[in-house]
């Protein structure tokens, strides 16, 4: 706080910690009858990359592994998606809310083209009707019991992209390029932007990576070496996948059939994927007694809860070791830990736990069971109530999410 503070916060341009005023939530609520467990979105920094190829495959390979997938077609202007699935029909709807068309494999799709009278008819909107639009998508799709739901984004850092992560509670993204030099910048971008909007990234996917020959099974660079590695290394981000210029997956596109893609390019990807939200996930509550610790490092124990499919099954208490710095995320990544949740938490713990994929949850309070069902619903996301002043791995949390009581 500044000597000439005269605590008229509303006045005032700094970005101080004694602010009284709360900053405007911009989230967007589910519909009523949807469940939605875990959001990704797909980004690329330009056009044409693949982005929605890798949404396409990322929804057909969970869908293979046994959970309900989805994909909501953000890209309003350009939406490929119901092709590549070869859907004709069209959304329904009755008076509770659109209901989305479903692929031959059972994933749920939502996507302008399913609501246009013909489906090469242009969308000609503004920018505030196309974020409008995908809005509705969340708010007023009727999604059936979805594990994992995928997000197209357009490419870009716009309108559409910033109302997503300001609307839509999403899990992570994951970024798509091709193996060119401007790549660089492109993902400079996106990832300052994902970064700017405390939305964790998963890592990057390169497509037109190579082109393997099937007559020799050489691997051949049609776009020359890459550069993914070296980008990847400069932003502290993974390389999640390389994916090959593959003429098959390109015709399975043009004739609506991308569920018979025969390749396990994206199988890692999805691994790491159910690592922070499938099967045997562990999820840590920092508690006072039963509820949710304002403290972190300070906490009385953790609640230690297995889920399984979206439910809990079994739950201990570990007493906390020891506070000390860096000792806490190394200690509950050893116990198997996803994701952490508690009121306040440390810039510098919050960077240790990305470090080893378990997700942070900052701004939690109220009882801790609840909280845990909360998150395992979609229900409870980070506020980013990250205590910046810390120098080591203390904790502070003065914003809120209230689990119940």
């Amino acid at each position: 706080m500044s000597d000439k503070c005269n605590e008229d916060c509303k006045s005032c341009s700094d970005d101080c910690t004694e602010r009284k005023e709360s900053r405007t939530d911009f989230t967007e609520k589910l519909h009523e009858l949807s469940s939605v467990k875990k959001v990704y979105a797909i980004v690329s920094g330009k056009g044409g990359v693949g982005k929605s190829l890798v949404t396409s495959m990322l929804a057909v390979t969970m869908k293979r592994r046994g959970y309900n997938t989805a994909i909501l077609d953000a890209d309003v202007t350009g939406p490929s998606i119901p092709k590549a699935f070869g859907i004709k029909q069209k959304a329904t709807g009755n008076e509770f809310g659109l209901i989305p068309a479903q692929s031959k494999t059972g994933v749920e799709i939502m996507s302008i083209n399913l609501l246009l009278e013909n489906d090469t008819d242009p969308v000609v909107w503004r920018g505030p009707i196309l974020a409008g639009t995908v809005k509705q998508f969340w708010s007023d799709v009727i999604w059936h019991d979805i594990d994992y739901m995928f997000i197209d984004l357009p490419p870009g850092t716009g309108d559409v992209p910033l109302t997503v992560f300001q609307s839509i509670r999403v899990d992570g993204i994951i970024m798509v390029t091709s193996p060119q030099d401007l790549v660089s910048m492109i993902v400079s971008k996106a990832v300052k932007m994902a970064r700017k909007m405390n939305i964790p990234i998963v890592g990057l996917v390169e497509n037109m990576s190579y082109f393997k020959c099937s007559d020799c099974g050489r691997e051949h660079k049609i776009f020359g070496d890459g550069h993914i590695e070296q980008i990847a290394e400069k932003f502290g981000i993974k390389v999640l996948a390389k994916l090959p210029i593959d003429p098959g997956i390109a015709d399975a596109c043009d004739q609506g059939l991308i569920e018979s893609f025969d390749g396990d390019w994206l199988d890692s990807l999805v691994d790491i994927l159910l690592k922070n939200g499938g099967k045997n996930m562990k999820i840590a509550v920092a508690c006072e007694k039963d509820m949710v610790a304002e403290h972190f490092g300070h906490c009385e124990h953790f609640n230690i809860y297995e889920a399984e499919k979206g439910r809990l099954i079994k739950s201990e208490s570990v007493a906390n070791p020891g506070h000390k710095p860096g000792f806490l995320p190394v200690f509950l990544d050893g116990l198997g830990v996803n994701v952490i949740i508690s009121g306040g938490m440390g810039g510098g713990a919050v960077d240790l736990f990305n470090e080893k994929d378990i997700e942070v949850i900052v701004g939690a309070r109220g009882n801790a069971n609840i909280a845990a069902e909360n998150y395992l619903k979609g229900q409870l996301k980070s506020t980013g109530s990250v205590c910046h002043e810390h120098q080591h791995h203390d904790d502070c949390g003065q914003h809120h999410v209230d689990c119940g009581q």
